[in-house]
């Protein structure tokens, strides 16, 4: 299955990826995109030889333009799989279309509690004890699509955002590659009687 992750940021959950999949379990990572010229995450890309390419908002008259050329980009590259890994951009409903139940995001919250922005914030806020990370397939809402896999943690004593990350970020390194793995394995699939749940064949 080839794979292509899109990331604003430093890239870790990418490293994730390259590390734990790539080249392995029928799935390579073929393509890396930001939207940001000056993310880590295209060095790491391109440091394991995988094609890296930046569209920034500021190149394109419209969302709805560079998600289109973004989308060709991928297309012609074969690719099979979007994983959106600190992608800090809204799809597009065109691009989605074109992969559709083709696009996975990872957001550190146990969904569908404090989706969008700073949800480690929101938690700390709304006083939670119980924090966690959710693999999710992306629809157009804000991370509202179906659950795929989910981690919880507690951390009753903990105030602040850094220190709440630095918990999660092992578990999204883990339960991103295992949604990869899953997929391109065949595994996951959709409750016809519900779509939105997720159905794994372990």
């Amino acid at each position: 299955m080839k794979v292509a992750v899109l990331a604003s940021g430093a890239g870790t959950n990418l490293q994730a990826l390259l590390d734990r999949v790539h080249g392995r379990d029928g799935v390579e990572i073929v393509a890396v995109a930001s939207d940001r010229v000056e993310a880590a995450a295209l060095r790491r890309a391109r440091a394991a030889g995988v094609e890296a390419a930046t569209f920034p908002g500021d190149a394109f008259g419209s969302r709805e333009e560079r998600d289109r050329t973004m989308a060709d980009w991928l297309v012609s590259r074969g690719v099979e799989l979007v994983v959106l890994a600190g992608y800090m951009q809204l799809l597009s409903d065109e691009f989605l279309g074109r992969f559709s139940d083709r696009v996975i995001n990872v957001h550190p919250a146990l969904l569908p509690a404090f989706p969008g922005l700073r949800a480690v914030e929101q938690a700390l806020s709304y006083g939670v004890k119980v924090f966690g990370v959710t693999v999710h397939f992306v629809d157009g809402g804000v991370d509202s699509g179906p659950v795929i896999l989910q981690q919880a943690v507690e951390l009753p004593d903990v105030r602040e955002p850094e220190a709440v990350l630095e918990r999660l970020h092992p578990i999204e390194h883990e339960l991103l590659p295992e949604a990869v793995r899953l997929i391109a394995r065949g595994a996951v699939s959709f409750d016809p009687g519900n779509r939105r749940r997720v159905v794994i064949e372990r």
